[in-house]
């Protein structure tokens, strides 16, 4: 089977409403099925871990739009095509391949290491507490708190501000920025070029910002690079990284805390187990990510040349998503419970924050962060409860984004 023009492609939710059902259905049409993303976008998703996996080490499977995809010199010629804009119309190391590629990452990896995770540390046990301390207030009169509003956005937001050295009076927008990025409901021009202003407004104001007031932070880093090695790093390189590891490092945090702490209170045994430390917090966290990975699936990826699945071919110049949560899902590599959440599975070779080269450099804090945040939530509130029914849970909407909107428990 090969792409034509015609060919009956499975949509997409753009609500992202129900994901492992959608990616369910997708299985059940092969390893990999020709779909419409919001707005019409043609692509491949990949159903099967070993799929998907193959395909993120492939050196024939691209990042970069400007050279590999097929359709990329049309995206003007479609106004709902606009959002994707923010994610492949973009020069950063998810928009990159190869020599670029590895550029790129070599820049930011330092900010990374885990002698910088583990000096950030402290500071994430001191805000972690702060925010607990704050929750223990709000929830005093029995009322109910929201988690995710309460710990799970605010620990890393506030913390990648820090390492990015971001005034707080520039917080609340980079936030609204990031959502608007993840929402894919909206396809609409309007949509697509609100996102382009403000990515130049919040993220051009940083820089101008940290040039007239450098400091040690990973801004003041990334603007130094550009201006003592320009052939390092452009101006448009500096912007879009920028956005890029503020965001992974914002929101797939967010979503980790958020649908760990849901995971577990849907499951009150498992909770016990984890607490008696018969089961680790370190096993919740794979667990979590395979089963409710923060990114559900990523756009996007390029064939460089035809690539053959099984008995499918995908041309050369189709775009691809990254199906992180139908990898996590698949019976054939995690048995006939893959739906199921099972902290004691030790799911360890989950793919959620990537592999290889195409590993997620923020993952050790990320992890990091919720090994925190989450012992210490429960420690803290061990009567912890949901204020509504688990199936009253609304899911962000994003077919990207794999997370709440809100986490409404009772501390007691």
């Amino acid at each position: 089977m090969t792409v034509t023009d015609h060919i009956e492609r499975f949509v997409v939710d753009p609500f992202g409403a129900d994901i492992p059902a959608e990616a369910a259905e997708l299985r059940a049409l092969g390893p990999i099925v020709p779909v419409e993303l919001p707005g019409g976008i043609p692509a491949w998703a990949p159903t099967r871990y070993d799929v998907l996996k193959e395909l993120i080490l492939d050196p024939q499977v691209s990042k970069d739009p400007r050279l590999h995809w097929r359709l990329f010199p049309e995206v003007g010629e479609h106004p709902s095509w606009g959002w994707i804009i923010s994610w492949v119309g973009v020069v950063n190391m998810l928009s990159s391949y190869g020599p670029d590629h590895a550029r790129l990452r070599k820049l930011v990896a330092p900010s990374f290491t885990h002698r910088r995770t583990e000096a950030m540390r402290p500071r994430v046990e001191a805000i972690t507490a702060e925010l607990l301390d704050a929750l223990e207030s709000a929830g005093a009169d029995g009322g109910a708190v929201d988690l995710r509003q309460g710990l799970a956005l605010t620990l890393p937001m506030r913390l990648i501000c820090d390492l990015f050295g971001m005034p707080e009076e520039m917080r609340p927008d980079t936030a609204q920025l990031i959502a608007a990025i993840m929402d894919t409901t909206d396809p609409s021009p309007e949509h697509a070029a609100f996102v382009q202003e403000r990515i130049g407004t919040v993220l051009g104001g940083l820089i101008a910002h940290k040039v007239a007031h450098p400091g040690d932070d990973m801004t003041t880093e990334l603007i130094r690079v550009r201006d003592e090695d320009g052939d390092r790093l452009s101006d448009e390189e500096l912007l879009y990284t920028l956005l890029l590891v503020i965001g992974a490092g914002f929101e797939t945090t967010v979503n980790l805390i958020g649908n760990a702490i849901v995971a577990l209170l849907r499951d009150p045994e498992q909770l016990a187990a984890v607490r008696s430390g018969a089961v680790s917090w370190d096993a919740v966290i794979d667990e979590t990510l395979r089963v409710h990975p923060s990114i559900s699936s990523l756009p996007l990826r390029f064939a460089v040349s035809d690539l053959k699945v099984g008995d499918v071919t995908v041309p050369a110049g189709d775009a691809i998503i990254t199906t992180y949560a139908a990898a996590g899902l698949d019976p054939e590599r995690y048995g006939a419970d893959a739906g199921v959440f099972d902290a004691a599975r030790g799911a360890d070779d989950h793919l959620a924050f990537g592999i290889g080269v195409h590993r997620c450099i923020g993952a050790p804090l990320a992890r990091m962060e919720a090994l925190t945040a989450l012992p210490a939530l429960f420690d803290r509130f061990p009567d912890l409860g949901l204020a509504v029914a688990a199936d009253e849970l609304r899911q962000v909407p994003s077919f990207i984004a794999f997370g709440w909107q809100e986490v409404p428990v009772r501390l007691r």
